[in-house]
């Protein structure tokens, strides 16, 4: 007797065993067949409602009253936003000289002289300037001058008075981290675009483009996107309290959480640049020891290492750190309040002291003596004169 052998690892089907597969493909081919009555718009006549009309609009009834503050606001300061976009000279392959664009910001009309503020990094390394105003009539601009280490600068519009809108100006000093704040701009090129949210942080410190330090900065959760930079950051009653300027994001888009320049320090800044085209930066022409160094000595405050000769702290009688014929130190000065406000490092007696103007008379209040026995504090009244070399 002989059988019938099959390959190795095949095993005859049975008739049982074909089921499923039968009954897969009879579903797919009931799919198939639905499918084309679908695209064709075969569907059954039952299916089909001749007297089908749109549906009745409900009532939309009153706005929420915070509904209607945010539209008013919108519908005022929206007028003081404007779009900027920049550009270089350069050549072409042909050495034709060409307009290269470089990019886009926000910005705000600071007056109805055509003055508008923007930041600093909107217009950096740029020579040509279009503005479009709230109307899209768009307006050739010029550079007034800029405050790169406050991230801060002006531009001007020859536009007749009757289309310029200046924004309204609040104060930062006073506000309180929960507020409702508004932010208006140009994100990725999407003009008039309003964005709300919260104050969530105050007295932040960001990094100017020069690397100084610009202290004070608004946290905000309101999204604050690339082309927002330069435009402004409103309180609910529309005014100016900040300027956004960056981001703090790994995506490069908003993470909710965006810092904005406060406008005490732009009230500040801005009229100086329209005076002049600069700001002086206001200094006590004196060098100090590194904040580590200080902190090693266990003690607080900034601790002068070097005077210019004829400068304010010199002319006040401040003294420098000097070295002895035994290589011991007799330290300076160490400088532990402004005005009677304490500052514990370099940083901070900076930031009080550019937070100042030019000519501005201030209290120290300075340690002398330090390592002696004849340690004693002092008020020394200094007038602060411009940063050497400006």
């Amino acid at each position: 007797m002989s059988y019938e052998s099959h390959p190795p690892g095949r095993q005859p089907r049975s008739l049982t065993s074909l089921v499923p597969l039968l009954v897969v493909l009879v579903a797919a081919l009931v799919v198939l067949q639905l499918w084309g009555l679908f695209n064709r718009g075969g569907l059954p006549r039952f299916a089909l409602d001749p007297a089908a009309e749109p549906r009745p609009i409900a009532p939309a009834g009153d706005l929420a009253a915070d509904e209607k503050a945010t539209i008013s606001l919108f519908k005022q300061s929206s007028q003081s936003v404007v779009h900027i976009t920049t550009a270089t000279l350069g050549r072409d392959f042909a050495l034709n000289i060409e307009e290269i664009p470089r990019g886009s910001g926000s910005g705000f009309l600071w007056d109805e002289k055509g003055h508008i503020v923007t930041n600093y990094h909107v217009v950096e390394n740029s020579n040509r300037f279009k503005v479009t105003l709230a109307d899209q009539s768009t307006w050739d601009a010029v550079g007034i001058g800029a405050a790169a280490d406050k991230d801060l600068a002006v531009l001007r519009i020859d536009a007749p008075a009757e289309r310029l809108r200046p924004l309204l100006v609040g104060t930062s000093a006073d506000l309180e981290v929960g507020q409702k704040v508004f932010a208006i701009g140009n994100p990725f090129g999407l003009d008039q675009t309003l964005t709300t949210g919260v104050i969530s942080g105050l007295g932040r410190q960001i990094q100017a483009r020069t690397g100084r330090t610009i202290d004070g900065v608004i946290q905000t959760d309101a999204a604050i996107n690339p082309g927002n930079s330069g435009g402004p950051l409103l309180d609910s009653r529309g005014r100016l309290i900040g300027v956004n300027t960056a981001i703090f994001s790994p995506s490069g888009t908003s993470a909710g959480i965006g810092f904005a320049i406060p406008v005490d320090t732009v009230q500040r800044i801005v009229p100086q640049i329209l005076r002049q085209g600069d700001v002086r930066r206001p200094s006590l022409a004196a060098e100090f020891f590194p904040d580590p160094l200080v902190r090693q000595l266990r003690i607080k405050g900034a601790l002068v290492s070097r005077i210019a000769p004829s400068g304010p702290a010199a002319q006040a009688g401040l003294r420098p750190s000097r070295a002895t014929s035994d290589g011991d130190v007799n330290w300076g000065d160490l400088i532990v309040a402004v005005d009677g406000k304490p500052v514990e490092t370099s940083e901070e007696l900076l930031a009080a002291i550019e937070s100042r103007d030019v000519g501005q008379r201030v209290q120290l209040s300075v340690v002398r003596g330090l390592g002696t026995g004849r340690q004693q504090t002092l008020d020394v009244p200094v007038t602060l004169a411009p940063e050497p070399g400006e």
